[in-house]
């Protein structure tokens, strides 16, 4: 799968984001060592601790559903009900679980701007 697809997944991904907190929608779709692709949303809640981010939404359903080999991840992100401008980077703790699950040496972090510059 390219780069762009990957990307384009994630931006689907990011209309299901519940944000009512932040009003920041981000949206992942991780890519599989088989092909499949497991996408995720951000999942706020008021107890701000309890919120997930799109990026380990869509790496737990996948080892919810017994992969555990992944190739890449895109993330796109930004203000609720416009487009992504900016890139936006997974957090300390999205990158934690990343080195729990993903080879640091093969695994592609994949972002794209509003203005559809993708970087790796």
């Amino acid at each position: 799968m390219e780069n762009r697809e990957l990307v384009m997944e994630a931006l689907k991904a990011r209309k299901q984001a519940y944000c009512p907190y932040s009003g920041f929608a981000v949206g992942a779709a991780l890519l599989c060592a088989d092909g499949r692709v497991f996408t995720g949303c951000n999942i706020e809640n008021a107890a701000y601790p309890a919120t997930n981010c799109a990026e380990r939404t869509a790496i737990f359903k996948a080892v919810s559903e017994g992969k555990t080999e992944f190739r890449a991840i895109a993330i796109v992100g930004g203000p609720k009900g416009k487009e992504p401008e900016n890139f936006c980077a997974p957090c300390g703790v999205c990158r934690q679980v990343m080195a729990e699950f993903c080879d640091p040496e093969t695994f592609r972090i994949i972002l794209m701007n509003g203005a559809g510059e993708i970087r790796e």
